[in-house]
């Protein structure tokens, strides 16, 4: 049982490094891109030439990194956690909302929640800080 975070944490790394890393080179076919007008097509097209999704993809990689490293997991989480909130905002809002069930989107957003579940008391103090 005690192995479970690791593996969880190793997994949604690999997913972020992966598909972080796969924008610079391109070594995971991608197929086409959405319809041309539609609001995929519109979002994209403000955020890859403003460079907007090349800083989110180093994020991808440098948190897919920290949240792999046990000791560096919830500073992980912490830049991870941005990023899926986004992605299921726009497999809902953008793309429709049956895109939220593919299932990277699935796998990322359950073992996201599970590692902040897992480590929700070093969080504590994030939600629970009183003024002195």
């Amino acid at each position: 049982m005690k192995n479970i975070p690791t593996i969880a944490g190793a997994l949604l790394g690999l997913a972020f490094i992966t598909f972080g890393l796969n924008h610079f080179l391109h070594f995971i076919p991608m197929g086409g891109g959405p319809p041309e007008g539609s609001p995929p097509a519109l979002f994209f097209a403000a955020i890859v030439p403003t460079g907007f999704l090349t800083f989110v993809k180093i994020c991808e990689i440098l948190g897919g990194i920290l949240v792999s490293i046990p000791k560096t997991r919830n500073l992980g989480l912490l830049v991870l956690g941005p990023i899926v909130v986004n992605i299921l905002a726009f497999n809902i809002l953008i793309a429709g909302g049956s895109a939220v069930f593919q299932a990277p989107v699935i796998a990322v957003s359950l073992l996201s929640a599970y590692l902040l579940w897992h480590g929700r008391e070093a969080f504590g103090g994030l939600v629970n800080a009183s003024s002195k």
